[in-house]
């Protein structure tokens, strides 16, 4: 882990990558992994946005590994939210497909989780919109077959500035 602060941001409001295959998954998130464990991004949400089968869950899963959650990683498609510890990071995994109403977002209490610090991630962001705060990376993936993904990255903040210019 590094301790150098995040570059400055410079004007990188989107970032296009091509992921061939999972392995490029897997090394984005080991890519991503260090920019978050950094001081300036102990708050830090993300969102992930794309259709079922888009990768969302397989780009949570390498991102916890990557940044040292142990043992198996499982949807919460159905429990909502997944809670993680990493060294020295919490971290929650949310999935709000299941979702009706965006009101269950506050009913279910996570305006108390997305005020503590912590790293958030969440599927289905869509589903709680107007609730959830802003993102300050949003991850659209887009499948082009069976194992290539078009993804676009999105910054609506200054913490999601940096990290996408320390992504470049």
């Amino acid at each position: 882990m590094t301790d150098s602060p995040l570059p400055a941001p410079a004007h990188t409001p989107a970032l296009s990558l091509h992921w061939p295959d999972e392995a490029a998954t897997a090394a984005f998130a080991q890519q991503l992994a260090p920019l978050l464990r950094q001081p300036q991004a102990s708050h830090c949400y993300i969102t992930l946005h794309g259709d079922l089968g888009a990768g969302k869950t397989t780009l949570v899963r390498h991102l916890l590994h990557a940044l040292g959650v142990q043992g198996r990683i499982k949807s919460p498609t159905y429990a909502v939210v997944e809670p993680h510890e990493a060294p020295g990071l919490a971290i929650w995994h949310f999935d709000f497909y299941r979702f009706d109403d965006p009101q269950e977002w506050e009913d279910a209490g996570f305006r108390d989780i997305f005020a503590s610090p912590g790293l958030k991630l969440a599927e289905w962001p869509q589903k709680a919109a107007g609730l959830a705060p802003t993102a300050d990376i949003a991850i659209h993936l887009e499948p082009l077959d069976e194992a290539q993904r078009q993804v676009r990255l999105s910054a609506a903040s200054a913490l999601g500035e940096q990290l996408l210019a320390a992504l470049h």
